[in-house]
């Protein structure tokens, strides 16, 4: 199933002959990247006067593309199957895979006759020698699994919201995943595998980590606490208490290796009136919640920490920066910034209609006084706005 995403299709048209600029599309394995670039592929034959000669597509973890993993040995192959009167599109799928990539990227971007994109499931690809080498001729489009919004409209039936809700969350927002139709057996063999290809080939392999048992006992402790703040010494007295030693240096190169294979995302926290990151106590959310209830084995949870968890990646999906807002002893679920002075400050929760409950969740928010909006997301569908700080149905404000 090719599902329109025209967030990410828009931003590769946008970007179309700019020789100059490498595309990179980064993001976690499965959440789409390769079925972009078919997308894209078929836009610029059907609407953008490009002959098929003119591209070139190499899925560089296929079985078929084994040989081309030497930066010379693909370089040459591309440089061979070049038109030189016209514009040559090349698409490398997971470049991490090839030795010495950056050094056929540099090659290629040479050219002036060559358009190049490349995508890559580790924030690996964008360190080191190669930012350095690319520095200011390459442009990140950041990909995520299915948003909410992207999920119902693979749908021809819109209507009950709720049931659908929950089967994304249960089902994942892998994209794949809806061609099992709701299989649970075929749902989970599938998240088994993009979970053990994730931690073999973009933690363990990329980073060198030997213990499994240890990182993946880490895994399940961050997935297990997503919205709760944390600290290593928190991870590492858990460990402890379940007869696993081991120490900070090395829970922290787990955690770095997991956040630059995608599957983990920290969010700091920033003090809203003294203006100012904070040092101590990040969160942890997860790529797909999906995942998360494959993983630990249980469907239930705290909803309200799930609910944080969509919240952010949809506030990730409409290209904002954020953080946690810290107001004296109290906090504010998100602190959602972009680029042009736009700031905006939210709060989530299942539900706020016991008064008592409102009243918390409303009282930081009253508390900041600068004229950005604030939001109050939650599954209520009462409107309970107050002194302009506007609630919203969280689904109805996730498909908006």
């Amino acid at each position: 199933m090719l599902i329109n995403r025209p967030i990410y299709l828009n931003k590769l048209i946008s970007y179309k002959d700019t020789a100059q600029l490498i595309k990179v599309i980064t993001g976690m394995r499965r959440c789409g990247k390769s079925t972009m670039f078919e997308l894209y592929q078929d836009y610029l034959i059907t609407h953008g006067g490009v002959k098929p000669a003119q591209i070139q597509s190499i899925n560089l973890e296929d079985a078929r593309s084994r040989n081309l993993l030497e930066w010379e040995t693909l370089n040459d192959h591309i440089e061979t199957r070049l038109i030189s009167n016209k514009k040559n599109y090349i698409f490398l799928d997971e470049i991490q895979n090839v030795t010495d990539f950056q050094r056929a990227l540099d090659s290629l971007h040479l050219k002036k006759n060559v358009d190049l994109y490349v995508t890559g499931s580790n924030a690996y690809l964008l360190s080191g020698e190669l930012a350095t080498l690319l520095s200011g001729r390459y442009v990140e489009i950041k990909m995520f699994p299915l948003s909410f919004k992207e999920y119902v409209s693979t749908f021809s039936d819109k209507t009950n919201l709720p049931k659908k809700f929950n089967d994304y969350l249960r089902n994942s927002s892998f994209p794949y995943t809806l061609n099992f139709k709701g299989n649970r057996t075929q749902i989970n063999d599938y998240l088994d595998a993009v979970y053990n290809a994730v931690i073999l080939k973009d933690v363990m392999q990329r980073t060198g980590i030997a213990d499994l048992g240890r990182l993946e006992k880490v895994v399940q402790f961050i997935f297990d606490n997503i919205g709760n703040e944390t600290s290593i010494n928190n991870i590492k007295n858990k460990m402890a208490s379940d007869n696993f030693k081991i120490d900070a240096r090395t829970i922290e190169n787990y955690l770095e290796a997991l956040l630059k294979s995608f599957i983990l995302y920290k969010v700091g926290r920033y003090d809203v009136k003294g203006k100012e990151l904070l040092k101590t106590n990040d969160k942890y959310y997860v790529a797909d919640i999906g995942l998360r209830y494959f993983l630990l084995k249980r469907n239930e949870g705290d909803i309200g920490h799930i609910l944080e968890n969509i919240v952010y990646l949809e506030l990730l999906h409409r290209g904002y920066n954020i953080s946690i807002g810290k107001i004296g002893s109290q906090e504010v679920d998100f602190v959602a910034e972009k680029e042009g002075d736009i700031t905006e400050y939210y709060q989530v929760a299942q539900t706020v209609i016991d008064p008592k409950t409102f009243a918390r969740e409303i009282d930081p928010l009253d508390k900041i006084d600068d004229h950005y909006p604030k939001f109050l997301l939650s599954m209520d569908y009462m409107d309970l706005s107050h002194k302009g700080i506007k609630q919203i149905n969280v689904l109805d404000w996730l498909i908006a």
